[in-house]
């Protein structure tokens, strides 16, 4: 995976004017050119390459993987690791749909210098999977009962946490308190309490944590931070962003295996601090429907589009927070909401002015979620001087009213119909998708990005960050620190949803705002509507 600058603008070339400047019916007229290069000059872009990444050299690291579910397979495959079942349902795919890339793509990847050493599953089927797939005389990996068995084994030098998000937490401490690195699905943490501890362990460890969030590793959005930092579009003061998901899988209605059962499924484990209840399949594969295993569209799905944003312009904890929504497209049983919209505010925060000093100050973040249409919804960054559209490739209209290109707006050399920028580094390869859920993720770069004109997992690339840093050194794209922002973010707009309450972040104590008679944790973890009935009962009580 050795690539240069150079190398990049030659797989681009197929696109439009070099992935930059699209202009509607450009031909070779010298006039159109001379525009062309003049917005360039101006805007001064650069595409931006992912940095240069030390070989994993040495002795393989030894990884084990807790909870080999739905994610936890993809994660398995960024390592270099499929299952058979996985391989055969590829095949079939590309023998179907010559655009269907994805065993070709598997079997393409770079190697990795890791060993899969262990694998912890509380179903017994899944963990037979991984062992029954990846036991080779190359790679011996044993199954391990609890993931305190697999960190203090001695065998194991770092861990992929895959399991429901009220495990995330438990396990990374541990990990990281006995110097073993982690690789950790978001949300990060399940309640405000358990992400100061995460970060202190992280802070005292000598172990690495990475935060699974792979969009840091695509190139649109790395261009898209060059872009801010240089104010092509001016202040930013409104943010929208959406989740349009509208079938059973984008619902978290997942698949029930017909071997569950009490027997092959250790409940207890399963539970562990949620409120205990009698075994049920539903709660077990459909974990993301309860708050007691989950965190809802703010834990889930929020956090993707918040960190999308967050490495874009590094805005932080938001000043305050306020959510609604509720459940109205799945009336199934779930508790937490199937539409959400979040409001967060940003008040002191800039991304830089074309106007007089102290005129533009302040930002607010809109997202919008539906599990009940699938409409797509882009994600906009609404600037004083332009629009920029962000997802796997980057559009910017110019604005009308813009103080930075009046004179190229009075002139026509700039027309607000027409993007003055386009990034689209995979304009020439086809991609296939095999779900509609599937196609949200990659219309979002959430999925893969393009090296030199090609497609690649942005999973393995953020995955193989994490085993450079832990094998050489050096700093992770998504550490302790962005993990901390991403889920007070996210546990904000989940209070703020339960609570029917403005929640504020107190930046000078590092904590959220407390509101008297309130137990923040108590809340992210109780039934929203018990809750309600409570406050209730509480108005009633004080009347």
């Amino acid at each position: 995976m050795k690539w240069t600058r150079r190398d990049v603008l030659k797989g681009l070339g197929g696109i439009p004017i070099l992935g930059a400047v699209w202009w509607a019916g450009a031909s070779n007229a010298v006039t159109k050119r001379r525009k062309r290069n003049e917005i360039l000059q101006q805007l001064n872009i650069q595409p931006t390459l992912l940095p240069s990444i030390p070989e994993i050299g040495g002795e393989p690291i030894r990884v084990g993987i807790i909870g080999f579910g739905i994610r936890g397979e993809q994660l398995c495959r960024a390592l270099g690791f499929a299952t058979k079942e996985w391989k055969e349902a590829m095949k079939l795919e590309a023998q179907e749909d010559s655009k269907h890339t994805a065993l070709k793509d598997f079997m393409n990847q770079d190697k990795l210098n890791v060993r899969l050493a262990g694998v912890c599953d509380i179903f017994d089927v899944r963990a037979e999977n991984a062992l029954t797939s990846f036991n080779t005389t190359d790679n011996k990996i044993k199954r391990y009962k609890t993931h305190q068995e697999m960190i203090r084994s001695g065998e194991i030098d770092a861990v992929v946490i895959a399991t429901p998000d009220h495990w995330h937490a438990p396990m990374a401490i541990d990990a990281l308190e006995n110097g073993v690195n982690v690789y950790i699905e978001k949300p990060m943490t399940h309640t405000v309490e358990e992400t100061y501890r995460l970060k202190q362990a992280a802070i005292n460890s000598k172990g690495v944590l990475q935060v699974g969030h792979q969009h840091r590793q695509t190139m649109s959005f790395r261009t898209a931070q060059d872009i801010i930092e240089k104010g092509v579009i001016g202040h930013v003061s409104l943010i929208q962003t959406n989740t349009n998901r509208n079938d059973d899988n984008g619902a978290w209605n997942y698949e029930i295996h017909d071997k569950a059962s009490p027997q092959t499924i250790d409940w207890d484990l399963f539970l562990g601090s949620a409120p205990k209840i009698p075994f049920n399949k539903n709660h077990f594969f459909r974990w993301r429907k309860w708050w007691a295993y989950g965190s809802g569209l703010s834990g889930d799905l929020l956090t993707h589009d918040y960190d999308r944003l967050n490495c874009v312009l590094r805005m932080g904890i938001p000043g305050s927070v306020i959510a609604s929504g509720g459940i109205y497209t799945h009336n199934d049983g779930r508790n937490v909401p199937d539409v959400l919209q979040a409001n967060m505010e940003f008040p002191n925060f800039s991304t830089g002015s074309s106007q007089a000093d102290g005129k533009e100050k302040g930002m607010t973040f809109v997202y919008s979620a539906t599990l009940g249409n699938g409409f797509s919804r882009p994600t906009i960054l609404m600037g004083h001087d332009g629009t920029m559209e962000l997802g796997n490739r980057l559009t910017i209209w110019p604005d009308g009213s813009s103080t930075k290109y009046a004179e190229m707006l009075e002139s026509e050399k700039m027309n607000p119909g027409t993007p003055i920028y386009q990034y689209d580094p995979g304009a020439n390869s086809p991609d296939a998708v095999s779900s509609a859920t599937s196609q949200y993720f990659a219309d979002k770069g959430l999925m893969w990005t393009y090296i030199d004109g090609k497609r690649v997992d942005s999973t393995f690339l953020h995955m193989r960050e994490w085993l450079s840093v832990i094998r050489n050194g050096g700093t992770v794209s998504c550490g302790i620190q962005e993990g901390f922002e991403e889920a007070i973010a996210a546990h904000m707009a989940g209070l703020s949803w339960k609570l029917g309450k403005r929640i504020e972040w107190d930046i000078e104590n590092d904590k959220i705002k407390p509101i008297e008679g309130i137990d923040f944790d108590q809340v992210l973890l109780s039934d929203p509507f018990a809750i309600s009935e409570e406050l209730e009962a509480d108005i009633i009580s004080q009347v």
